[in-house]
């Protein structure tokens, strides 16, 4: 057990310690009270009186596990990291690069501001010079009607801080689309930024004498971007190893169908920490992707290379739109114990984690790709998976696993075989 005043994410075998044991470690970390605890001894914090809030049509509930990834040191911040997934290793494999990481200071993350993005598509623009014209001259009074929208928002010194525009051209007509630049601070932004493009539309149409079609906002957050840095030590990793990794990386820079797969493995840690904590992970995984194709050429997220001393430096830059409030956040009971767990003060430290945590995954599964092949673990810890899937009952699941992987032949047929043979025994 670790005190309260001096935290310390890297745990010895967090993983095979029990239930109870690993939530001791995660009390005496985030400081959770009992009520909390017993939350997540339950499985079901998830009530129907609460999902049926969330969305329409409620019959149930899809639970995932919630595992934590140990060894997380960003910022000189030590974190247990929150994930939930279904896929065996990742969780693993996040630890494990971290674990590394640690060993040259951690990750360095840094982070914008959460400026987001509300396009108003104007058509039938009879003058397109007159209709720029009447944009920049009424900057002032737009900016002031939309941030009476919301008070509190302005109040934290929030709110629409700019307008820009693009023109688009159409086989049918040339469009002029309006980007109002929204601070939306703590929150992914949706609800705001969504309020103040309907809010200013109709002054919009009559300024610039057009029809306002879409306002919405944009899931590609281009001013809201999070960027991590870690270094592993070519002498824990060896030098054979960091050539293969860079040999690899060229691949995803110039191919789209590895870079697909390299971004993949990216959005796994992301995405299992955007889950845990109640966040979007559909608008992050929307907004990755295209900025990922911002040169017109689909491209790796992060990238790899040698510094002075030959040890080996990646590096992730990409829009995430993390928030602390807003959403279910505040609603679910495990998201609000999640955040607890991390014990972030703002969205933009959040986002510093998520893109620390890509990049680990990243450079975990670079590693096993060049090493072992990706399978070799992965199937280890998917063997119980496939031992249940062929039948094996909660008695017998962990020998049928174990024999699976001892003839490193892990399929159901061979669980099938194993189970019948266990039975007759």
């Amino acid at each position: 057990m670790q005190s309260n005043n001096i935290k310390n994410s890297e745990i010895i075998k967090f993983y095979k310690k029990n239930q109870t044991q690993r939530l001791d470690i995660v009390r005496s970390f985030a400081n959770l009270n009992d009520l909390e605890i017993q939350k997540l001894k339950q499985f079901n914090s998830l009530n129907f009186t609460c999902a049926n809030r969330m969305i329409e049509n409620v019959i149930s509930i899809m639970p995932l596990p919630l595992g934590i990834a140990t060894n997380f040191k960003i910022n000189n911040i030590d974190y247990l990291i929150p994930m939930a997934i279904e896929e065996p290793s990742v969780i693993a494999a996040a630890s494990s690069a971290a674990k590394i990481a640690r060993k040259s200071g951690g990750f360095i993350a840094s982070s914008t501001e959460s400026l987001m993005i509300g396009q108003i598509q104007l058509t039938n623009v009879k003058d397109l010079s007159f209709a720029i014209n009447q944009i920049e001259k009424n900057k002032k009074e737009i900016l002031n009607q939309v941030n009476q929208c919301d008070s509190i928002l302005i109040s934290l010194n929030g709110g629409a801080k700019a307008i820009k525009y693009r023109i688009i051209n159409t086989k049918k007509q040339t469009m002029l689309i309006i980007h109002l630049i929204v601070d939306v601070k703590d929150a992914m932004g949706a609800n705001i930024v969504n309020t103040m493009v309907e809010k200013i539309s109709p002054f919009l149409e009559k300024l610039t004498n057009s029809v306002s079609i879409l306002k919405i906002i944009s899931n590609l957050p281009v001013y809201r971007i999070a960027k991590s840095k870690a270094v592993w030590k070519k002498e824990l990793i060896s030098e054979k190893i960091i050539q293969r990794i860079l040999d690899s990386y060229q691949l995803a820079l110039h191919d789209p169908f590895r870079c697909a797969t390299h971004n993949k493995g990216i959005m796994n840690g992301i995405d299992a920490l955007a889950i845990a904590t109640g966040n979007d992970f559909r608008a992050i995984e929307a907004g990755a992707h295209a900025f990922a194709c911002l040169t017109n050429k689909y491209q790796p997220l992060t990238k790899y290379y040698l510094d002075e001393n030959q040890n080996l430096v990646g590096e992730i830059e990409m829009p995430i739109t993390a928030a602390t409030i807003g959403g279910i956040t505040q609603t679910h009971e495990t998201a609000k114990i999640c955040l607890k767990i991390l014990n972030v003060k703002t969205s933009k430290e959040l986002a510093q984690i998520m893109a620390s945590l890509g990049l680990a995954q990243n450079f975990a599964a670079l590693r096993a790709l060049v090493t072992d092949g990706i399978q070799k673990n992965h199937m280890k810890l998917h063997s119980k998976n496939i031992a249940i899937a062929a039948g094996a009952s909660e008695e017998n699941v962990d020998a049928i696993s174990n024999m699976m992987c001892k003839q490193n032949n892990i399929s159901i047929s061979n669980a099938k075989e194993l189970i019948e043979n266990y039975a007759n025994k």
